[in-house]
């Protein structure tokens, strides 16, 4: 039954993120391919403590959490090698997305105390004027994160932990909801301080480190692009056919990226400055970061490897990209992958949190600190929870939430259209 839900849901995502990106891309002029502009976004005054490149670093950190190890992995297991071409290609087509929604989001923000908050429900409810239809987005945005994406960090560093330490899953489930109470009880000046830190040097550290296996394996690289090529057209993929690994490419894409789904404007939205269109495309970069590097090096990790005698159950995709590792760098691949899921899934968790609070925030203007610390309270017991449950239940949550929160965001988003083209050509004239 879930299963259906999941494919019905996914097939109507797909032709709004799809169809939303193709138009907004001809529309718009292609921006996300125009790449000097990408970079005018951190020019110019910012009004805010949070700076455009600290709003950034807070979507990457959201972005390149496990989805881009662990969920590229579940991807090429269950999808076959060429769900990682849909991926590039999702990328591509669905970045402008990201764009539309950061560039409203900045649009729409408001005061917060000293700093600023947004996102898809302020635009919804003050451009769209549905304010119903904000507040299910808000509701759904603090379920995705809370119940869905931080359980998911948590069942990942679980499970590399466990396999390779057999420490007590619980154990660690207490000790990571202490670690990230501590990270988010200060609020957004604390998160941004972590992830501006915390996300340039997981992300150096994974570069050096991929650009090292591949370069070991560089006669293998020819063979595995044109595997990822020829079987992303297979009528015979692993799991029956093109449009099984085209579906399962465009969604572990959007877990890792989440263009479409809105939370990005969350989070560019915590910055202020006059060129609002910078702000949006500067989120273009993120979603090509997470993509073409993060992405697709764990992808080449993988493929380089001998993974496919494998024979995995209730599979988190964390242990695809482990046996990869260790294929490769022996006892090092296990450690170094350690210290990458902990740190990314760690940033996802303090950016994922600060995603709950802003629409929290939202849903009750008047919101109290007992409020606030009944969210962390609830994010701390969720994430030991995450820790001992079945992956393969909390993939199959999070690919519904994720489903419908892209519907909901890219329907606000279509119906706004005339805005979004109209602000951005009345800027480009300046």
């Amino acid at each position: 039954m879930i299963k259906i839900i999941t494919d019905v849901l996914w097939s109507i995502a797909i032709v709004f993120l799809l169809g939303g990106g193709l138009y907004f891309s001809i529309k718009l002029g292609f921006p996300q391919l125009k790449f000097k502009s990408l970079f005018k976004g951190f020019q110019g005054d910012h009004k805010s403590s949070v700076s455009p490149f600290k709003s950034l670093t807070m979507s990457l950190a959201a972005r390149v959490g496990v989805g881009s190890l662990a969920g590229i992995a579940l991807a090429i297991y269950i999808g076959g090698p060429g769900t990682i071409f849909w991926i590039w290609v999702a990328g591509i087509i669905t970045s402008v997305n990201s764009f539309c929604e950061s560039y409203m989001g900045a649009k729409y923000q408001e005061k917060d105390g000293d700093a600023y908050k947004g996102g898809p429900s302020f635009y919804i409810a003050k451009g769209l004027k549905n304010k119903k239809l904000a507040a299910i987005y808000a509701a759904l945005i603090i379920v995705a994160y809370i119940v869905g994406f931080m359980t998911i960090q948590a069942n990942t560093i679980t499970a590399s932990i466990y396999k390779y330490y057999h420490i007590n899953p619980f154990i660690i489930g207490i000790v990571l909801a202490i670690i990230s109470f501590l990270s988010i009880m200060k609020g957004l000046d604390r998160i941004v301080n972590i992830t501006s830190k915390l996300v340039p040097v997981m992300g150096i550290g994974y570069i050096i480190l991929s650009i090292g296996i591949l370069i070991l394996n560089i006669d293998k690289i020819p063979s595995v692009l044109w595997n990822i090529i020829e079987s992303a057209f297979q009528t015979k993929a692993i799991s029956g056919g093109i449009i099984s690994t085209f579906i399962i490419g465009i969604q572990r894409g959007m877990f890792s990226t989440e263009a479409g789904l809105g939370t990005g404007a969350i989070a560019s939205s915590c910055s202020h400055s006059e060129n609002k269109i910078g702000l949006g495309l500067i989120q273009i970069l993120g979603i090509y970061f997470t993509v073409f590097i993060v992405c697709t090096s764990t992808a080449f990790i993988i493929l380089t490897s001998d993974y496919t005698h494998l024979n995995l159950e209730n599979i988190n995709g964390i242990e695809l990209t482990q046996y990869a590792l260790n294929y490769h760098l022996g006892k090092m691949g296990i450690i170094v992958l350690l210290l990458s899921v902990i740190s990314l899934a760690y940033s996802t968790i303090v950016a994922g949190y600060y995603y709950g609070e802003s629409n929290l925030k939202y849903l009750l203007k008047n919101v109290s600190k007992k409020h606030i610390n009944i969210l962390k309270a609830v994010t701390v017991l969720l994430l030991m929870i995450g820790s001992i449950s079945s992956p393969t239940l909390l993939w199959s949550i999070v690919d519904i939430l994720v489903a419908v929160l892209a519907i909901i965001n890219m329907y606000a988003l279509l119906r706004l259209r005339k805005e979004i083209t109209k602000d951005y050509y009345q800027n480009k004239s300046r």
